[in-house]
């Protein structure tokens, strides 16, 4: 596999991997753009609303449903704004920074980015262990080691196809919303008390912190990063009339994916607040919630459901926040590793955290990691949401397809509140800090991070309005097309040359010549590794799949003007199997295929191409150094 992208399509595996145009049924078209609205729902409704939720619920009933409604609205127009990046301009979020930003702020952006994902998965990580904990009893620090393990299932679910993945996670969304549909029954909340919670109000400073949590529960970056990719999934027409069609229906699709998340979201803060608050219990645990559900409702099914569904939400948002760690490394770094141990080492991003915690501090501290682990989302939000907008609005890119005056407004609007909850939050952190604490060097680190994240903040608001260089309009797919320096030298007949599309073709293809001979016959062989490509095969028509065949037939076509003979084959799926069958059917005599020298670890991460193919062919194969 590639170290660094040669191409970019978002979600390489699954890009353009659903046909919608294939579908002559009016019903089964529209179903088609259903899906990942669901994968990004799952975010918000994942083990970290969980925690704000209760806390919100059991400490101030129903007073913190409007921020739930307000933070649904939101998450509604960002998502909305995020599905269009995708479908108009077929960017996620990380490509188009990377074209607008300069480097060092894309490292930023990127590391921003990273810890979003880390902090989704540690409320991930934590909720599953809770889950296993409350159901089987197993110590939690077992419970977050077992987490690991579900790397498998993700892998498993990206190659049974991108549908099968989008079945797999509504599934576990309805295991979720008919557990608390049961357990709101079993509470009978006051419906007019419960009315009087969409009524704006913080009862006091605690209030607001956990406001800030919900909201950064609710609205997640990561979030934004994912929608913007998985949208790319389904294959349309780029017409007018088929960006109109894409944009429609997948407004749809998270409409009704959002409002389920957010009747979730409700249900566990009305159960809260019903169970716990109407008894002077202020619950602030998931664990303690679970315990006393069974005295308060007089069932053990409560209790079980209750388990049952922090298991279901927390695996389902794991799965949605490994894609979009892989959105964010492809996206910004132009790096793509091993699925698997893309895998992994978000997942130990967040294990490594959850164990420390849990060693020096023990159970009782779990639920405050919750919620902590929300507002570090919480804080990363403009940061995502200030170049969305920006995105969207360039009529340069976005052409007629840019959002209108009013959802600009409200879209800068809701990007001020989100940044002025959070400062308001963290001066409200600080300022304790501040009267307590005599330490200058922590002072001093506050201070110098508070002043360079707004100087941040600043810059990707005012960057893209006053930078004299404007943003290409399309990712360059490759280096800059140059003629290719060809040496002659004949010997096969037939030489088969794996090209990776970077900078060393011209050398892979001078030392095919070397061997060659006037008659020779040299065949092209490139692997589409897209995520369209890994699903679809041979119907995939993505844009990534397009631009290599571009790039091929021109190297076909230099090749032939230059009097030589030769054709180019794509391959698709798996690089190694792909070239090993390609050379096979074309009944090469040799194969030329070029070497990294990767050792050791890179070996691990970006896997063997060389080993797997010339133990499953017979023919002789030069292998190139082309890079350290």
């Amino acid at each position: 596999m590639m170290n660094k992208l040669q191409s970019d399509r978002s979600l390489s595996e699954v890009h353009a991997s659903v046909d919608v145009s294939k579908h002559n049924n009016r019903w089964k078209r529209i179903l088609s753009f259903f899906g990942p609205a669901y994968l990004v729902s799952v975010g918000y409704m994942d083990p970290g609303n969980w925690a704000t939720d209760l806390a919100g619920g059991s400490k101030f009933g129903y007073a913190l449903l409007w921020v739930l409604l307000m933070s649904n609205i939101m998450a509604l127009l960002l998502q909305s704004l995020s599905a269009r990046l995708g479908i108009v301009r077929g960017r996620d979020l990380a490509q188009a920074n990377r074209e607008t930003y300069p480097k060092g702020v894309n490292f930023v952006l990127y590391i921003l980015a990273e810890i979003a994902i880390a902090a989704t998965d540690l409320a991930e990580v934590l909720g599953m262990a809770i889950g296993i904990h409350l159901l089987t009893g197993l110590p939690l620090i077992w419970g977050v080691g077992i987490t690991v393990f579900d790397t498998l299932l993700l892998l498993m679910l990206q190659r049974l196809g991108m549908r099968k993945m989008e079945a797999f996670i509504i599934g576990l969304v309805a295991v979720v919303a008919v557990s608390f549909l049961v357990q709101i029954v079993m509470a009978k909340p006051v419906p007019s008390e419960l009315i009087k919670g969409f009524i704006p109000g913080f009862p006091d400073n605690e209030a607001l912190y956990i406001a800030i949590g919900i909201i950064g529960a609710t609205v997640m970056p990561h979030n934004l990063y994912l929608h913007s990719a998985l949208v790319q999934t389904r294959k349309i027409t780029k017409s007018v009339t088929g960006i109109k069609q894409a944009l429609k229906w997948s407004f749809v699709d998270l409409t009704v994916a959002l409002n389920i998340a957010f009747l979730v979201n409700a249900a566990i803060l009305v159960l809260a607040a019903a169970v716990f608050f109407k008894n002077g219990l202020g619950v602030a645990e998931i664990g303690e919630a679970h315990r006393l559900l069974e005295g308060m409702l007089g069932s053990k099914l409560a209790p079980m459901l209750f388990a049952v569904a922090l298991i279901a939400a927390g695996q389902s948002s794991t799965i949605t926040g490994t894609l979009a760690g892989q959105i964010v490394m492809e996206g910004y770094l132009r790096l793509r590793i091993n699925p698997w141990m893309r895998r992994l080492l978000t997942r130990l991003l967040a294990i490594i955290p959850a164990i420390v915690v849990i060693g020096l501090f023990g159970d009782d501290e779990v639920d405050s990691l919750l919620i902590f682990s929300q507002v570090v989302l919480s804080m990363q939000l403009g940061f995502a949401v200030i170049p969305l907008i920006h995105f969207v609005s360039d009529k340069k890119t976005m052409g007629q397809f840019a959002i209108k005056p009013a959802v600009k407004i409200a879209a800068w609007l809701i990007a001020s509140v989100l940044v002025y909850l959070n400062i308001k939050m963290v001066l409200s952190q600080t300022t304790g800090f501040f009267e307590e604490s005599g330490s200058l060097f922590w002072k001093t680190v506050i201070i110098a991070g508070g002043v360079f994240f707004l100087g941040l903040l600043a810059y990707i608001i005012f960057f893209p309005l006053f930078a004299k260089r404007q943003a290409a309009s399309s990712i360059e797919m490759h280096p800059e097309l140059t003629g290719l320096q060809l040496m002659d030298a004949p010997r096969y007949q037939k030489i088969a040359v794996a090209l990776e599309f970077g900078e060393h073709d011209s050398q892979l293809i001078a030392h095919a010549i070397g061997q060659g001979k006037a008659d020779t016959e040299y065949i092209l062989i490139h692997v589409v590794e897209s995520a369209s490509a890994r699903m679809l095969g041979l119907e995939s028509d993505d844009f990534e799949t397009r631009n290599d065949e571009q790039r091929l037939q021109f190297y076909v076509q230099q090749l032939q003007e230059k009097g030589y003979n030769a054709k180019g084959h794509l391959g698709f799926r798996n690089r190694s199997k792909e070239i090993v069958r390609l050379v096979t059917e074309q009944q090469a005599d040799l194969l030329v295929i070029g070497a990294h020298r990767h050792k050791g670890l890179k070996d691990w991460l970006y896997g063997e191409t060389i080993n797997s193919v010339r133990h499953d062919i017979s023919i002789p194969v030069l292998v190139v150094n082309v890079g350290a």
